[in-house]
């Protein structure tokens, strides 16, 4: 097993068997707790971002790199991230459908 594929393992699940939505850099949100991820260009999401920061919700996931999308959480938190929002979308895409379909309903009727 390699060092990529035990890490893409780790940043899948928890022991609870939450599912971890990979935002760059080593950093993961759950993504069972994500309500939006959008891109951080317009002013109200500026104005987002700054009321998150005045109200201490706000999460710096960048590691000092240019913000390239905002997540937002259940929890009214703000997560910022250095990757862009589309592909942050297409990994939570990948993710929830591999939890939504665990068992084809073929399958199912076989049991």
């Amino acid at each position: 097993m390699t060092n990529s594929s035990i890490g893409k393992n780790l940043s899948q699940k928890l022991k609870s068997n939450q599912l971890l939505l990979n935002i760059g850099f080593g950093s993961t949100v759950v993504a069972e707790r994500v309500v939006a991820i959008l891109s951080p260009n317009s002013a109200p999401m500026k104005r987002l971002k700054d009321d998150a920061r005045d109200d201490r919700r706000l999460v710096d996931a960048t590691h000092g790199r240019r913000t390239r999308s905002i997540i937002i959480l259940d929890s009214n938190h703000v997560v910022l991230s250095a990757i862009q929002a589309e592909t942050i979308s297409h990994r939570y895409a990948a993710l929830t459908d591999h939890k939504e379909d665990p068992v084809s309903p073929e399958e199912e009727e076989e049991v």
